[in-house]
């Protein structure tokens, strides 16, 4: 689980680092169509950036601590669980093509599902 969850820290933190220095760069080439999402918002973007680093940070203590890994992941799995129905709710509203199914599955819909398997009690046993 350790490892595990710096591995999760540090890509979140990567992803945020990225969308705080250059939030046009990360809105143009991050390979998850975000442009189909709307018109791009350095201030947004750069918001939803401080999410990721927050998120990023707990998970990298979490590492270190076992006793804070319970609550870290369950908060964790809050922030990727509700990205990821705001993502189904474009879907299928129209709102995004249908080929989001797919971009959005390794970016979106598979942190999700991982953390919603993290927060099995299996994973926080004394």
């Amino acid at each position: 689980m350790r490892v595990l969850l710096w591995i999760l820290g540090l890509s979140s933190l990567a992803n945020a680092l990225w969308m705080l220095v250059s939030p046009e760069g990360w809105y143009r080439n991050l390979p998850a169509g975000v442009p189909d999402t709307g018109p791009l918002n350095l201030h947004f973007v750069r918001d939803i950036g401080c999410a990721y680093a927050a998120v990023g940070i707990a998970l990298c203590v979490a590492a270190e601590i076992p006793s804070a890994r319970r609550g870290v992941v369950y908060g964790t799995t809050l922030f990727y669980g509700f990205h990821a129905l705001l993502h189904v709710a474009d879907l299928t509203a129209g709102r995004l093509p249908p080929d989001h199914w797919l971009v959005d599955l390794p970016g979106v819909f598979l942190p999700a599902i991982l953390f919603a398997v993290l927060c099995l009690p299996r994973f926080h046993r004394a």
